[in-house]
């Protein structure tokens, strides 16, 4: 049942399986595995990659094995870095065509040991499904570049010089790497191989072009307060939230939006705060004594994170929030299965589609899709244009 994948690239079909290095096919018989790649199109993998909350094979491979692996990792390390110093791209070459089998044996040999161990002794994470579904989507994500408008670069080196975030746009090889297991509440971050997408200057987004037709960005009308108020076991408002707070809290015809934003976020994450309206409508201890027990947060998504009181709110909040965004932009991501339109990226509160003309007859369903919550029906912004840095609200 153990196998492994010799190289996650779609046009490497190889795996380890049995002792052997076979073409991959769907056959029932392989359900473990280290991590997943996109060649697993089965949805019964088990992944202990994300048994042990995204940790390498060199962090829980055991003690009776440690030299085996220390040894074969070494050595694959040494085959990686020659081809880097020939200039042989990995990218166009499989690996399976240019390491020596028998070596490929005894490495993948080694770490289907690594493999059976963490699925032996780790336990199984309540959201391991989700995981797994998640990991499926940035796999798809990854394996996609970026459409970056090169000139527009070249123009940004003759102006800024060879910045070091410029440097990195360029040494990404226009692909958005996330990394799963990044931050603790589940917000995503990336690899530092990747696109910068999540730190990306705004004068920066124009580079990014559809490699389709447009680009759709969907984007939560302040989530993070539309979760508490769910949490709290209240109907999502239509309209935009601060101004629903404007009139049902501080019903001051008076204040402006912003004004009113900025009181209710000061209110929320200042636990100290007082501030009566507020709390009787997003009951902050409510929630508290809901998800959190002293010592650990659990979400409503049964994700466990070690907390003090000081930060137990503030957890249960983005938490909450990072994993329904997800869960959406998963949603979004299998309804497009058959579409010429994908998921690119997704950047805090939004996703971002790379949109095909052909597919537009789907923008009302890909809004609803979005807004159809596990929560309650939250209030979508949809922009498009044809670059990243330049989207224009839509109306749907």
């Amino acid at each position: 049942m153990l196998f492994q994948v010799i190289d996650k690239k779609n046009k490497c079909p190889e795996i380890f399986y049995d002792g052997k290095i076979l073409k991959f096919e769907n056959h029932d018989e392989l359900t473990r595995t280290w991590s997943y790649t996109s060649h697993l199109k089965k949805a019964k993998i088990e992944c202990a990659n994300l048994y042990c909350g995204g940790k390498t094979p060199d962090e829980v491979c055991p003690d009776h094995i440690r030299q085996e692996w220390t040894e074969v990792s070494k050595k694959m390390k040494s085959f990686l870095k020659s081809f880097i110093a020939a200039k042989i791209s990995l990218d166009e070459f499989c690996m399976f065509n240019m390491i020596p089998e028998k070596f490929l044996l005894e490495f993948f040999h080694v770490k289907n040991k690594i493999t059976d161990h963490v699925l032996e002794t780790y336990q199984k994470p309540d959201n391991y499904d989700f995981l797994y579904n998640l990991n499926r989507v940035l796999t798809s994500i990854s394996d996609k570049r970026l459409n970056i408008d090169e000139k527009a670069l070249e123009n940004l080196f003759e102006t800024y010089g060879a910045h070091r975030k410029l440097s990195r746009l360029s040494e990404s090889g226009n692909r958005v790497v996330y990394n799963l297991f990044g931050t603790k509440t589940g917000r995503l971050t990336t690899r530092p191989n990747s696109f910068p997408i999540l730190t990306l200057k705004s004068n920066y987004k124009e580079l990014i072009l559809p490699n389709n037709d447009w680009l759709l960005e969907l984007d939560f009308n302040s989530a993070e307060l539309r979760t508490l108020l769910s949490l709290a076991g209240h109907k999502q408002p239509e309209e935009d939230i601060h101004l629903w707070n404007k009139e049902n809290i501080f019903k001051d015809e008076t204040l402006s939006r912003q004004e009113a934003k900025t009181k209710i976020f000061a209110w929320l994450y200042n636990s100290t705060s007082q501030m009566p309206e507020a709390e009787k409508i997003y009951d902050r201890k409510k929630i508290k004594n809901e998800y959190f027990d002293g010592s650990i947060v659990k979400t409503l998504f049964d994700r466990e994170i070690q907390a003090d009181n000081h930060h137990s709110l503030n957890y249960i909040i983005q938490s909450t929030t990072a994993d329904l965004l997800l869960k959406q932009m998963i949603k979004i991501h299998d309804f497009l299965k058959d579409k010429k339109s994908y998921v690119a990226f997704c950047v805090h509160d939004s996703i971002v589609i790379d949109l095909s003309i052909e597919d537009r007859s789907s923008l009302e369903e890909l809004v609803s899709l979005f807004a159809d919550t596990d929560l309650g029906k939250f209030k979508v912004n949809a922009s498009v244009g044809d670059n990243y840095g330049d989207l224009r609200k839509l109306n749907v």
